[in-house]
């Protein structure tokens, strides 16, 4: 067997110790309007002066699947404090995403981005991604990618935002 080429022990490397989450405090969240899995048509503008994440996610990915149990307990934790979160599914099928939808249980909107624009204006560049967005529709968190023990940062972010 061949040894692991340096190169790929250096980006695992860099990988490793690549920050997971950014702050910014003054960008607007790009406003867009998305189908839902089951019901109409959502908004994000139409969510302004709530606490609003934005948790992009596939079928096919395993960190996001570690996650969703975690977005589940957030959203019940927090739904009657002001808080929405949204699951935007980026599968092309929507076939999976209600899959994976009733397999997880989830209990907050699943929304369809099957052309990937949401992503784009996003400007995605992990898997899952999520972003958490305060009361006056700002960007004040981004969270690249999902390692365990990520959702008690969401816990402690979103109880700072709710209390504002």
């Amino acid at each position: 067997m061949s040894p692991i080429p340096r190169t790929l022990l250096a980006v695992a490397a860099l990988v490793a110790l690549a920050p997971l989450q950014a702050s910014t405090n003054l960008a607007s969240a790009p406003d867009f309007t998305l189908p839902r899995l089951d019901g109409p048509a959502l908004r994000l503008g139409e969510q302004r002066g709530q606490v609003v994440m934005l948790n992009f996610w596939a079928s096919w990915c395993a960190p996001c699947k570690q996650e969703l149990p975690h977005l589940n307990k957030l959203h019940d934790k927090y739904r009657d404090a002001g808080f929405v979160l949204l699951g935007i599914n980026v599968d092309d099928d929507p076939a999976k995403a209600a899959a994976e939808a009733a397999r997880y249980g989830l209990r907050f909107p699943v929304l369809l981005d099957r052309a990937k624009a949401v992503s784009k204006l996003y400007q995605l560049g992990a898997m899952p991604t999520t972003i958490v967005i305060d009361r006056d529709g700002r960007v004040r968190h981004v969270h690249l990618g999902y390692r365990h023990g990520l959702e008690q940062v969401y816990d402690a972010q979103l109880r700072a935002l709710v209390r504002e």
